[in-house]
């Protein structure tokens, strides 16, 4: 691959539209979820114009990804990567999102297909939730990050590194980051930690790439703390489709090509024993809950 200029992940046109690129979000049972995140894969076609690019969902909403990768290989892409719609890479990106390649591969022979990580904790990823929480007027306002909740340790730790870094971008002098189930603090007590250290007005972000019925119940809860303490809760929504998301996919998508695939292996618990979760250690992809993993499809669980 040539790199002639600055960007170390600069692809070149293909003809033909040979080359593809197949976003896979979570999926919602929120409408509004799934539209945004289709929206995004929208705004990435018109940009990436000499791809072809389809959008797919891992549970609950259409088209399942392997469906969409079906797509691809109708419009006679040759080659594509599959790039998780995702920020912390938990179970989905780790797991859920391999299987759907391994399983395209099954069905594709013809097709070359590349892993690609998920979006991470780019700077570009943060500077779009920094302007988020500048657009409520929660610069220098202490800060509550609200994150998916899982059982991966990793994911939830970099939860809490988006947390401290997104403090210092928007000047927060306190911040706490509550999960939205599955792990601790929840939402109603990270709100709780920061009332208890002080904070008479806080400003909350989703660190959501879009909205969903998880948003929705962080905000419902920001509103309930509101009524119940009096303490003020300025809401900076979440990411949302917004342009400024374009670049760091199409990297994503460069790099899965290049070969260098930066995940975090040091800290993953499909790799290294955590108390509770020594059985993940090794575990097949698609393990145990993405509709599309191998286990699923084989028993007629369909979309």
């Amino acid at each position: 691959m040539h790199r002639s200029d600055s960007s170390p992940y600069r692809t070149r046109p293909e003809p033909a539209r040979r080359t593809g690129l197949l976003l896979v979000g979570h999926g919602s049972r929120s409408p509004a979820g799934r539209a945004e995140m289709l929206a995004l894969g929208r705004f990435v076609a018109k940009t990436a114009d000499h791809l072809a690019v389809e959008t797919g969902f891992l549970e609950f909403s259409d088209p399942p990804a392997g469906i969409a990768l079906d797509r691809l290989a109708a419009r006679g892409v040759t080659r594509a990567s599959i790039v998780p719609l995702m920020l912390n890479p938990a179970g989905h990106a780790k797991s859920d999102v391999p299987a759907v390649l391994l399983d395209g591969r099954l069905r594709h022979p013809d097709l070359d297909l590349h892993y690609g990580r998920p979006l991470g904790l780019d700077h570009s990823v943060l500077s779009l939730g920094a302007a988020r929480i500048a657009e409520v007027g929660g610069l220098g306002v202490p800060l509550l990050v609200l994150a998916r909740g899982t059982s991966d340790p990793d994911a939830n730790g970099d939860a809490c590194k988006a947390a401290r870094l997104l403090a210092e971008m928007s000047g927060a002098p306190l911040v706490e980051v509550g999960f939205s189930g599955v792990t601790w603090p929840r939402v109603p007590e990270a709100l709780d930690l920061l009332r208890r250290k002080g904070a008479h007005r806080i400003v909350c972000l989703a660190w959501f790439i879009c909205t969903g019925i998880l948003v929705d119940r962080l905000n419902d809860d920001c509103a309930q703390f509101t009524r119940s303490t009096g303490v003020d809760v300025l809401r900076a929504g979440h990411l949302g489709p917004h342009p400024d998301l374009i670049p760091v996919i199409l990297s994503r998508h460069a790099e899965a090509f290049a070969g260098d695939i930066r995940m975090n292996c040091d800290a993953c618990a499909y790799r290294k024993p955590f108390p509770g979760l020594e059985s993940r250690v090794g575990q097949p992809l698609g393990h145990g809950h993405s509709h599309l993993a191998v286990e699923h499809r084989s028993h007629g669980h369909h979309h």
